[in-house]
């Protein structure tokens, strides 16, 4: 199977599909499982599972996208994929001692989704969209446009900031997903931060190759490479 033959991944429940659209990444978001209707057409849930479904829309969204969800095994309910992505009723309960920012992020957070913690590296948060959700995700908070907490985001704030940073060498890409993001909008981010003399690295974090690798197409590579 070559890098880019996804269709060898069978559409299962989508029915009869054309490898091509199976390929293309606007068909995967499009036919995401967002919904419990669309869940419970495909998968068997538990009753953990069908509570926590129900309740998904008041914390993080459900999202699955079709290449991921022919990786669950159906018959599982503790298929470690399937926990990854399946919501279950646990994730409405929240203990005396649980922090609403797990990682304290927001309070090292000096321009609106620049989090500068360590004295070399920043995390640059710039979507709060995602391919698929994570149920164990640390910034649930303000991912997917769920929850009680909206993410900001002041891209040209945070250029400045890092500009009167030097010791800034770091750049984490995080958010959501940046390469949810569209490859003009990436590249923009990537040109501007390449301007400041200070930085040298500059990473992505992202779980699109395996929510998503029909987003890993030429054209983005061959973007990424000029950075």
């Amino acid at each position: 199977m070559s890098a880019r033959d996804f269709a060898a991944n069978p559409p299962g429940t989508w029915g009869a599909i054309s490898p091509e659209e199976w390929s293309d990444p606007a068909w995967q978001l499009r036919n995401r499982i967002q919904t419990l209707e669309q869940l419970e057409a495909r998968l068997s849930l538990t009753p953990e599972e069908r509570a926590g479904t129900i309740l998904a829309g008041k914390k993080l969204a459900l999202g699955i996208t079709p290449h991921f969800f022919n990786l669950i095994d159906r018959e599982d309910p503790d298929c470690p994929i399937r926990r990854q992505v399946v919501p279950r009723i646990e994730e409405s309960v929240t203990h005396a001692d649980e922090m609403t920012d797990p990682c304290g992020e927001d309070s090292h957070m000096p321009v609106p989704g620049l989090v500068h913690r360590y004295p070399d590296r920043v995390l640059l948060l710039v979507t709060d969209r995602c391919a698929s959700y994570c149920r164990y995700c640390t910034r649930s908070r303000v991912v997917s446009g769920a929850g009680e907490q909206e993410l900001s985001v002041d891209l040209e704030g945070a250029f400045a900031y890092l500009e009167k940073h030097p010791e800034v060498r770091d750049v984490l890409l995080s958010g959501g997903d940046p390469l949810l993001l569209s490859d003009s909008k990436l590249d923009s981010i990537l040109t501007r931060l390449r301007k400041i003399p200070s930085i040298e690295f500059i990473r992505i974090g992202s779980r699109i190759p395996i929510f998503l690798p029909q987003r890993i197409t030429p054209a983005l590579v061959a973007m990424l490479k000029n950075h």
